[in-house]
């Protein structure tokens, strides 16, 4: 158990970053207000931030984006089926990766077969990764 110097309460080391500069190898801010002060940083940076992204290369042209669309309608459709209905509520995204429990990354919608665009298992990044690499694509892809 440890105290977030931030919000003031008291959390298992698993709601703490890991961090091996600190004494009990744990950042002293818990996982919920470091997220917070990050969102609100590149909030308040947000022209900065973009410019930053920019210059490094992260964000894929608008040509790569309209290809994958091109290429992969159906999962392009499922894709936006799955984000609009957990926008209006209809399908609920849980806090943790279904597969090893993992609340650290944003989960992904994945789809074992893309006919079934609403049949999701939510995964951490690193789970989904791994899943792909041992099973190849979901079935119905193209």
């Amino acid at each position: 158990m440890k105290e977030c110097f931030k919000c003031g309460e008291v959390k298992p080391l698993a709601a703490f970053y890991k961090h091996n500069q600190m004494k009990d190898g744990h950042l002293n801010k818990c996982k919920e207000c470091t997220k917070a002060d990050v969102h609100a940083n590149r909030s308040d940076n947000i022209d900065y931030y973009r410019e930053y992204d920019r210059k490094r290369g992260s964000r894929q042209s608008k040509e790569d984006i309209r290809s994958y669309r091109k290429r992969n309608p159906v999962k392009w459709a499922a894709h936006i089926m799955v984000n609009n209905k957990v926008a209006n509520g209809t399908l609920v995204k849980p806090d943790n990766c279904v597969e090893c429990g993992s609340s650290e990354f944003r989960l992904h919608g994945h789809h074992d077969d893309y006919a079934k665009p609403l049949e999701v298992r939510w995964l951490c990044p690193l789970c989904h990764h791994k899943w792909h690499k041992e099973n190849g694509e979901g079935k119905n892809g193209n």
